[in-house]
């Protein structure tokens, strides 16, 4: 009985280093030249076999071995940050209402639905557990939830995964800088910037005067010779560049559905891949890793 808890105590601690070295290793992919190795980014967790925004559909991805899971960040009535998409938790909880209306108790009091629609047991989780769960094994994108930025770096701080986190927000510099500036240098920030709009080359310029990111979220809706030459300044100025393939709109049209639906996986992923992306936002997670492994491209 002596050997067996002992060996339950070393089972134990071997699984949390190699979650630690496996996040370690995430961020060190993130942050350095590893032109060998892409991060694959799962929108919204693994939503087609658990909920979206779910702690299920986190530990999904944590399991299939993703690199970094996108959520979503809402406050409750109480204070709370929770996981949530949409301004009315209607789609996806079965209750009807802003977030905002609820406190924490009552909005876990009902239920997340599927991507079917259909009520199941799983309840809206905090952005606490969240960090909590993914604390050593993944690295965390927080997409809608800028609002919240002092918020959300106050439980980064409690949760000792400040390093593990990457917010994002699709605003000029100088906007972040006045309204966040005592927390910007602390987290890793990432600039979303639309390749097809008039000011595009200035806020990518005045990110890279002032700041200097470590990667850039670029959306396009088309790949002309003015994207492909914007996208080649990010790239060439050291920063990662981070692509959505999530629908045509967002990619200039090399989107999952193209590489699954159409089979064409080198005219969507392979064409992002030649662009020089580092990460790839995805709603296919499992089969992107197949792709990328089959390219030697992750492990």
């Amino acid at each position: 009985m002596k050997r067996l808890y002992w060996f339950f105590l070393l089972f134990v601690f071997t699984q949390l280093c190699w979650g630690q070295n496996k996040a370690d290793e995430i961020r060190n992919t993130f942050l350095n030249d590893n032109l060998s190795q892409l991060l694959v980014v799962a929108h919204r967790g693994d939503w087609r076999n658990a909920p979206e925004n779910s702690l299920q559909g986190i530990l999904n991805c944590i399991d299939m071995g993703v690199d970094m899971v996108e959520i979503d960040l809402k406050k409750t009535k109480d204070g709370h940050l929770v996981l949530m998409h949409d301004k009315l938790i209607n789609r996806t909880m079965n209750g009807k209402g802003r977030p905002e209306d609820y406190t924490l108790a009552e909005l876990q009091m009902l239920r997340l639905k599927n991507g079917a629609g259909c009520k199941t047991r799983h309840q809206i989780p905090t952005f606490e557990e969240v960090m909590t769960l993914c604390k050593g094994k993944i690295m965390v994108n927080v997409d809608k939830g800028y609002d919240y930025f002092k918020d959300a770096y106050a439980i980064l701080e409690k949760t000792g995964t400040v390093d593990q986190c990457v917010v994002k927000a699709g605003l000029p510099y100088e906007q972040v800088k006045a309204e966040n500036g005592d927390v910007l240098n602390k987290m890793l920030f990432m600039p979303v910037v639309n390749l097809h709009k008039a000011d595009a080359e200035a806020v990518i310029d005045s990110y890279l005067t002032h700041m200097n990111p470590k990667a850039f979220e670029l959306v396009f809706n088309n790949d002309g010779p003015e994207v492909q030459r914007l996208i080649k300044k990010v790239r060439d100025s050291g920063a990662k560049i981070f692509i959505n393939s999530l629908w045509p709109e967002l990619c200039g049209g090399h989107d999952d559905d193209r590489a699954v639906e159409l089979c064409q996986p080198d005219e969507s992923w392979g064409w992002i891949i030649g662009q020089g992306a580092r990460l790839i936002q995805t709603d296919r997670p499992a089969l992107l890793l197949e792709y990328l492994r089959g390219r030697k491209l992750h492990e």
